[in-house]
């Protein structure tokens, strides 16, 4: 039955608290001396609005009372539909004279917030991949020209160090993401065995585990780089994205599944290996290889740990197993509601701006993706392991529950 309870019920175990949330950001913008704050990245919009918004959107915080948020015209009434800010303060725009949305923010700031001057905190910043959704020139160009007298101020670490720590109805939804990605992966695993794999496709492979993630309640394969990311062969050696293709799955050959769901905007993404019988000796060295270096990651991640840290003890024990070539420098990346993909940490003075903090230090109830690729291009072999993890005192929940191995399958 509880299940069942409406998000915004805070007997729901996936309820958050906007309002909270807005109250959060507003006491943070008055000790920044901020007197409104534009947000146009959608883990902005997620952690704020918490609903599914795809097309160009913004977020206006006053210092005091409800957000606007304004948004293409077509997806408003679907917007306050289901989002906790009511209709009154959803805002549709399009590109005609009059109805664009910097003149109309402007007029917000200005007219209803009674603003005459003072700090607009807007996101600047630059990620590695695409909807990040910072301000654009042109946009900025546009608020400017329409707020004589303000100063525009980036102010995005607001959100970034608010939303580092997640809540109890964050980490429920996160629990179900995984839950659902185990379920893909025991259908393509159905799907694979007793020579099912002869017919497949990596195409149909992701088809076959979209299908079973949405019949368990994911609401979309949510991945920026390729939906399900399947490989096989020498396409395992390529690292990251790696979208399906029509390549058949072969004898001999490894193959690696990322599957990728969403709940309620938390997000699943596990990872799963497979080495297609007959498997050389070789082919077996670098899978213990693997799953021994994952075994002692999910065994190191903890509150207290740093991702350079952890990137050093990885790179020890693969030195150790001389296996450290193989190993991609890097053990994790961020993780949020949907659009939140990206960096490590809040902070704004690091050694390279807006990237992963490499010295942050993990808290509990952070929340990261512990993620690790190994890739031999000579022996056309590669292993991807991604799950989110849940950081305590003394270790870490993964979500996905999915047994670790990488199996030989006949």
């Amino acid at each position: 039955m509880a299940g069942q309870l409406a998000i915004t019920d805070p007997r729901s175990p996936y309820f958050v608290d906007g309002p909270q949330r807005v109250k959060d950001v507003q006491a943070a913008m008055r000790a920044a001396d901020i007197d409104a704050y534009v947000g146009s990245r959608p883990r902005t919009l997620s952690w704020i609005a918490d609903v599914f918004i795809p097309w160009r959107s913004y977020i206006v915080i006053p210092t005091e009372g409800m957000p606007h948020l304004f948004s293409f015209f077509i997806d408003c009434a679907r917007l306050g539909s289901e989002t906790w800010i009511d209709a009154e303060h959803i805002f549709g725009y399009v590109g005609m004279p009059g109805m664009e949305p910097m003149p109309n923010i402007a007029r917000v700031l200005k007219d209803e917030f009674k603003l005459k001057r003072g700090r607009i905190a807007y996101e600047d910043g630059i990620s590695v991949y695409t909807p990040e959704g910072y301000l654009t020139r042109y946009e900025y160009e546009a608020l400017q020209s329409e707020l004589a007298g303000f100063e525009l101020v980036d102010g995005h670490e607001i959100i970034d160090r608010l939303s580092l720590f997640k809540d109890q109805g964050t980490i429920n939804r996160f629990r179900e993401a995984g839950r659902i990605c185990d379920i893909g992966h025991k259908a393509v695993y159905d799907a694979v065995t007793n020579g099912g794999w002869k017919n497949l496709t990596e195409t149909a492979v992701a088809g076959i585990a979209a299908l079973a993630m949405r019949q368990a309640g994911s609401v979309s394969e949510w991945n920026f780089a390729g939906l399900n990311e399947i490989a096989t062969g020498w396409r395992t050696a390529l690292g990251a994205c790696t979208p399906p293709t029509d390549k058949k799955l072969a004898a001999g050959e490894p193959c690696m599944f990322d599957l990728h769901s969403m709940f309620k905007l938390g997000l699943g993404d596990h990872s799963h290996n497979y080495l297609l019988a007959p498997a050389t000796k070789r082919q077996r060295w670098h899978a213990d290889n693997f799953v021994a270096l994952i075994e002692y990651l999910l065994g190191a991640y903890r509150a207290g740990k740093t991702p350079q840290g952890l990137l050093d003890e990885i790179v020890a024990v693969a030195t150790e197993r001389k296996c450290a070539d193989f190993v991609l420098p890097a053990v994790e990346h961020g993780i949020g509601l949907w659009g939140d993909e990206w960096k490590v940490g809040a902070e704004v003075n690091q050694a390279v701006p807006y990237w992963t903090d490499r010295e942050h230090v993990y808290q509990e109830n952070e929340m990261v993706i512990a993620a690790m690729q190994y890739v031999c291009q000579e022996d056309g072999i590669g292993f991807r392991y991604e799950n989110p993890v849940l950081l305590g005192k003394t270790g870490c929940e993964v979500m996905s529950k999915f047994p670790l191995g990488i199996e030989e399958i006949s």
